[in-house]
């Protein structure tokens, strides 16, 4: 039976990876469990793990017998060509009858609609939910409850719980991620393997230095964070307006998932029995030593700093969701002649019979100067970076006006910061709902800024970070008022040319630049002010101001923006020049270029580029030369097929099993 505290549900929601696990679990003291089956979940790289179609059905009749709910996770982001299996894997489960599917991908959404389903849906904690506006739109979409982002703090959860009614899940114990959900594109960017996939090689638990103004610290593991640990706070969650309190480790086995339930479940049960006289840490010792990494309440009380960061067992390949290791550091492919001949030849392959009209050009700007750059050498669309990197502030009414006198045939758009408070919304509404600004359509990062701005008069378009895979969720997205999308960078070469060839709706790439690969609320900047230098260094490709993560095989660049905010780019830059032919051919409607981190002059050459090949498209190719600003060029995620399995994983874990022995 359900538990209730004052009238209002508390379910203690337990992971289960296997079958044989399942069936332990299960009686213990939780009181729903997640799992997932054979396809097109975010588990799916250990062998062993996840459920047949057979066991999914005898799991939730188990389950509904004892008076418990099964919840199945489909929470991959989708290729055009998995729309197919994921009909028909839908119509398995509609006949199964779990209580409820755990979902990234809005894909998912408009096929249960298309095809008169009646499962229910949870957002997945990969949508990344942080905001009223989205869990609104959600719940219009018929979302029944939502996994709040892992940098949502307890007193947030209430104002959502107050403003919509929505059911919210907090993850209360387990594994964490240093990155905002699905805003992560390092580990496809360098391997092909996508974290939004479940196939990520963690590339944050690599072992950096630290290097700012010259000087390098002693840091370790700066992206490697703690596990969640709230085990003594079971009255904040309970009164912070959380429904479920969900427990990570679909990887990990039966006895520590059953100790985890019986200690998570027992101070449930004693908080709603006893909550004056509620004993905190009766279990705290048991948990601690048998922790896996160290503890953390994460953002649960606001941001956590370095406390955040782990040290316990990483670099030694214990506890992973393979079953085996983490990546070793790794350099970013160099952009080789023979990967952009089979690019090539890929585009031309799907080459529109339909007329695709004219390719334009985009740029991202950070500043003023940028921004007249852009507008200078002929770009057809300029976005006003929504999260200005320091130390340049953000575009003010003035730069808007000044730019609206001086753009002529080019087009200005605001860019929205990628995690919105409710306090930003009313900024942003305050501005955009008054006298009519010189823009030409604002560019949207999240669902709620969607849901909110649609209705304003500015035409919308979708940045990449929206991480649209598929033609059926930029179907949604346009359905709800984005009139261009960007594609997601972690595509492959295949699904690139897949979604190209088949996307209803006008689609833009990023085609150059150092676009952000880590974007992350966790403070990188806080680390120089904590430790004392090692060393001194110069930087190699960027000032010394910006703070660079080093390895053997490189530097990552880190800017700080205006919101306090951490973006990790490509050390290499992103240079898709010599295929702008195809892609217009292929029906690409923008190519964008991603300018924040350029100097005005650098930005100017790499325009000036873009347009006069684009300005040359059916008249023979010119070729412009270009040199990289940074460590190189590369081809980040076109690299791959994608059509490849795990060879990319054993090929890491060979290497770091060699490094360690």
């Amino acid at each position: 039976m359900a538990r209730y505290f004052n009238g209002k549900e508390v379910e203690l929601l337990a992971p289960v990876g296997t079958f044989d696990i399942f069936k332990e679990v299960i009686v213990a003291n939780c009181d729903a469990v997640y799992l997932g089956g054979p396809s097109l979940n975010m588990r799916l790289m250990r062998k062993g793990y996840n459920f047949t179609f057979e066991e999914i059905v005898e799991a939730v009749q188990i389950a509904h017998d004892l008076g418990k709910k099964v919840y199945v996770t489909v929470n991959n982001l989708l290729s055009e060509g998995e729309l197919d299996e994921a009909r028909e894997y839908l119509k398995f489960l509609e006949t199964a009858g779990p209580d409820g599917l755990i979902v990234q991908d809005y894909a998912i959404l408009a096929l249960i609609k298309e095809m008169n389903l009646s499962l229910d849906v949870h957002s997945s904690v990969m949508m990344n939910v942080h905001n009223v506006e989205m869990v609104k739109a959600l719940k219009e979409m018929g979302v029944k409850r939502v996994v709040t982002s892992r940098e949502m703090d307890l007193m947030t959860t209430r104002h959502l719980l107050a403003e919509t009614g929505m059911e919210l899940e907090y993850f209360v114990h387990g594994d964490m991620c240093s990155v905002h959900g699905a805003n992560c594109y390092f580990s496809s960017s360098v391997f092909g393997m996508s974290s939004n996939r479940g196939k990520c090689l963690k590339p944050c638990r690599w072992d950096y230095r630290i290097k700012k103004d010259g000087y390098i610290y002693p840091s370790e593991y700066p992206l490697a964070v703690k596990d969640m640990f709230m085990y003594e706070h079971i009255p904040e969650l309970i009164h912070g307006g959380i429904t479920s309190f969900k427990i990570e480790g679909r990887m990990r086995d039966a006895a520590f998932v059953l100790m985890l339930v019986n200690a998570y479940g027992d101070a449930i049960d004693r908080y709603i029995d006893d909550p004056i006289g509620f004993e905190r840490n009766r279990d705290t010792s048991l948990l601690y030593e048998n922790r896996k990494r160290d503890f953390s309440t994460g953002y649960a009380f606001g941001r956590p700093g370095l406390s955040y960061i782990n040290k316990r067992y990483e670099g030694t390949g214990k506890f992973y969701s393979t079953g085996k290791v983490f990546s070793t550091p790794t350099q970013e492919r160099e952009l080789s002649a023979k990967r952009l001949e089979k690019i090539s030849e890929k585009l031309t392959s799907i080459r529109q019979s339909k007329t695709s009209g004219v390719t334009e050009l985009s740029v991202h700007v950070n500043n003023m100067a940028q921004a007249k750059v852009a507008l200078e050498e002929g770009a057809n669309h300029i976005y006003l970076s929504g999260d200005v990197f320091e130390p340049d502030r953000p575009f003010s009414k003035a730069d808007l006006l000044e730019l609206g006198t001086i753009k002529g045939k080019s087009k200005i758009y605001l860019g929205l910061p990628r995690m919105m408070t409710e306090l930003q919304f009313e900024m942003y509404d305050a501005l955009l709902s008054g006298e009519r600004l010189p823009i030409d359509g604002i560019l949207v990062t999240n669902l709620g800024a969607i849901h909110k701005f649609a209705s304003s008069g500015y035409p919308l378009v979708g940045d990449f970070n929206l991480n649209i895979s598929n033609p059926l969720a930029a179907e949604l997205y346009n359905s709800l008022g984005v009139e261009r999308l960007t594609m997601s960078m972690e595509l492959p070469l295949n699904d690139f040319a897949l979604l190209l060839e088949n996307a209803k709706v006008p689609m833009e790439a990023i085609v150059h630049g150092s676009p952000v690969v880590m974007y992350m609320e966790h403070d990188l900047y806080e680390n120089t002010e904590a430790f004392e230098a090692i060393g001194e260094e110069d930087n190699h490709y960027v000032d010394n101001s910006v703070l660079v993560l080093m390895t053997d095989k490189g530097e990552n660049p880190v800017y700080r923006d205006v919101h306090g905010r951490c973006h990790l780019t490509l050390a290499k830059e992103l240079n898709l020049l010599s295929l702008v032919q195809e892609l217009s051919d292929a029906g690409l409607a923008v190519c964008r270029i991603e300018g924040a981190t350029y100097r005005p002059e650098q930005l100017r050459d790499i325009v000036r580029a873009y347009r006069t090949t684009l300005d040359q498209l059916g008249v023979g190719k010119q070729f412009v030369e270009l040199s990289p600003v940074y460590a190189g060029y590369t081809l980040g995620a076109l690299q791959f097929d994608g059509n490849h399995g795990n060879e990319e994983v054993e090929r890491s874990n060979e290497e770091a099993e060699a490094v360690r022995s």
